[in-house]
């Protein structure tokens, strides 16, 4: 048996969602634990089901057994004479690692961002059509109806800002900010092929991006929150023609879901502080500095 942790935001949840599905159409025996990754993460929870997705949960039973972590008197002194016979792996950095497919027993801990670990042109039909919503499905608000008009009426372009979690104390030192200069050059690689390009500015810090990109070609995209606020920001997103980036896995999966042949995607070249992120960028992405 295979056990996926889930873990992680929205678009972290996605890419383990992603591994799930192909290693069951790889035949595997494969389930989900979503519990024990969020229980020291008091900010985050399974959201998965927002899709409407389902999934093979695991027990608890079964990811004590995988991982070989029974508290009894006996199964600890055992492990001290023995050794922990423990199938869990770790994911060490962020390159694809082909032997996840040749498992047989695991317990999987880690984020698999790379669309390596879904090659089966099968499973990204199956992934689309999963995260792709209806926007009757999960738009409940005016300005998310406008602002879907817009983005398809004109050369439309996301533009991702993360900022509040990136730089506070706790996660500076891993997440690096994609600063202003980034987002500039990004925009006038843009506008080399694209001048009439309007930029809808989505980020969780809408006041900081007000002061920093103004004129009539930049809109601050403010939703009304609600439980689907986040995949609504998702599906406007995958809506626009191109896609500006931040080192988010939100807006990893925006870009990905949008089929536009024309389609501009802007990466940053630094994605995170303490890992080698290398195969997190697709063929279709032009890395500017960070």
């Amino acid at each position: 048996m295979i056990i996926i942790q889930l873990k992680g935001g929205m678009g972290n949840q996605m890419f383990q969602y992603a591994l799930y599905k192909q290693l069951k159409k790889l035949g595997r025996d494969v389930k989900i634990d979503d519990v024990n990754g969020f229980i020291d993460d008091k900010l985050r929870e399974p959201v998965l089901q927002r899709f409407g997705i389902e999934y093979t949960r695991a027990t608890q039973d079964e990811v004590i057994k995988i991982t070989d972590s029974k508290m009894d008197i006996f199964s600890r002194i055992r492990r001290k004479l023995t050794g922990r016979k423990t199938f869990r792996i770790d994911e060490a950095e962020g390159i694809f690692e082909p032997r996840i497919f040749e498992v047989e027993d695991a317990y999987l801990v880690g984020y698999w961002q790379s669309d390596k670990y879904f090659p089966d042109q099968s499973v990204i039909e199956e992934l689309k059509s999963e995260f792709e919503k209806r926007p009757q499905e999960i738009m409940q608000d005016s300005v998310s109806w406008t602002t879907l008009q817009q983005v398809e009426c004109c050369e439309s372009v996301s533009l991702h800002i993360r900022r509040t979690d990136y730089i506070d104390a706790e996660h500076i030192h891993i997440h690096h900010i994609c600063t202003e200069k980034y987002y500039k050059n990004a925009i006038d690689e843009v506008r080399k092929q694209f001048p009439n390009a309007v930029f809808f500015i989505f980020t969780d810090d809408k006041e900081w991006c007000k002061k920093h990109f103004r004129g009539p070609n930049f809109i601050v995209v403010d939703l009304d929150e609600n439980a689907y606020t986040d995949i609504a920001e998702m599906t406007l997103m995958s809506r626009c023609k191109h896609h500006i980036m931040a080192n988010s896995s939100f807006s990893w999966w925006a870009a990905w879901l949008n089929d536009n042949p024309r389609k501009i995607v802007i990466a940053p070249n630094k994605w995170i502080n303490n890992k080698r992120m290398d195969d997190i960028y697709t063929d279709r992405m032009t890395k500017i500095a960070i």
